[in-house]
């Protein structure tokens, strides 16, 4: 969690800068476009860039449509646009990145036979890096046409094992056990997958997608999570990072946590709110994210504030893979963290939670982890 300050005024004058960006990836007619449609048709006031191969593919409904444009882009009257990928990705982007009005989140889905990592890395690797945040890869996996053989494609192996959350699709033409049996295939591809059971894609948006998931909530003071968002950083629950200090600080605990369901869908979907006034240890969030996380959370976002910095730092987390971005305090120092998942345990995770919280300098130690 090392950074490297950059000046607030480059943030200032770039407000383009950490546009999020959802990968879509997954086999062929895995259910891409079906998803596709659902996000465009369901984005309650977001302004949402959609990347495809072509508009014919999409299928997007007349109804929704305002106007095609020249330059290759349709305009829907939700307040979205959706850009076809005529031969490079970095163009397309900086055409979306180069428009008027503020776009609040960019999708782009793959092509059906595609390795979604140069994708990736073109967010990750290139001068996108600075303009963009790679928020989550999302794969669809067809549970009814899928045959296991196809796990001997490269392309389908690197889909699985570069998502962030697997969406298995077409569960209600698919019996039980052999559900079962695909989703232990795909956790021998990667180990603790977190996927969602679908049919005609139909899944929560805050579960894939990370914008408005405090508003969605209404957990938090809708402009603490405006402020500029400077160092980014990303990391891998595979790799552990070794954080050890100690500080001899005082603090006493007041918590304040509460749940709050709306806009997800039944099925055990539900989110979780916690909020603290004093600040996590890092190593003690460090081992929550790597030894107690449990798969069936699927996104989480925060604020947080940790007992060895002084920056605010913004936390965004899906499937595995979790960003933080360092900041500067605006008002009060608190910790809100936000956890959305399936049949989660509230208690024992609030109760992990509050372990992370830098105790008094004479309890420090005991009974940690447990």
């Amino acid at each position: 969690m090392q950074s490297v300050v950059s000046s607030e005024s480059q943030a200032l004058d770039a407000p383009k800068q950490g546009l999020p960006v959802t990968i879509i990836t997954g086999f062929l007619g895995s259910g891409k476009t079906t998803l596709l449609n659902h996000i465009l048709s369901n984005q309650q006031g977001l302004k949402t860039a959609v990347l495809v191969n072509e508009f014919g593919e999409i299928g997007i409904d007349n109804e929704l449509i305002v106007s095609t444009t020249e330059d290759n882009m349709v305009e829907l009257n939700n307040g979205c646009i959706c850009c076809t990928i005529n031969t490079d990705l970095v163009d397309a982007v900086y055409k979306v990145l180069e428009r008027q009005e503020k776009i609040d989140y960019l999708v782009v889905e793959t092509t059906g036979l595609a390795d979604p990592l140069p994708v990736a890395l073109t967010f990750l690797g290139t001068e996108l890096r600075d303009l963009t945040r790679l928020d989550s890869i999302i794969t669809v996996v067809d549970a009814a046409n899928y045959s296991l053989d196809l796990f001997n494609s490269q392309a389908a192996h690197s889909q699985i094992a570069y998502g962030d959350v697997i969406l298995l699709n077409k569960t209600d033409l698919v019996p039980q056990p052999e559900l079962e049996a695909l989703e232990a295939k795909i956790r021998e591809v990667k180990e603790g997958a977190r996927i969602i059971r679908t049919t005609r894609s139909q899944v929560p948006l805050p579960l894939i997608l990370s914008v408005g998931l405090f508003e969605t909530g209404k957990y938090f003071d809708a402009a603490d999570d405006h402020g500029h968002e400077h160092d980014h950083h990303d990391h891998d629950h595979e790799h552990h990072h070794h954080h050890d200090h100690d500080h001899d600080h005082h603090h006493d605990h007041d918590h304040d946590h509460h749940d709050h369901s709306d806009h997800l869908d039944n099925d055990g979907f539900t989110s979780l709110s916690f909020q603290s006034d004093k600040p996590f240890v890092i190593r003690k969030f460090q081992y929550f994210l790597d030894n107690q996380l449990p798969s069936n959370v699927f996104r989480a976002k925060g604020i947080m504030w940790f007992d060895e910095s002084p920056k605010r730092h913004i936390f965004h987390l899906c499937g595995k893979r979790f960003t933080l971005d360092d900041d500067e305090w605006k008002g009060e120092k608190k910790n809100q963290i936000v956890l959305i998942g399936q049949n989660l345990e509230h208690d024992k995770l609030l109760q992990q939670l509050e372990n992370c919280v830098c105790l008094p300098s004479n309890t420090r130690g005991k009974g940690f982890g447990k």
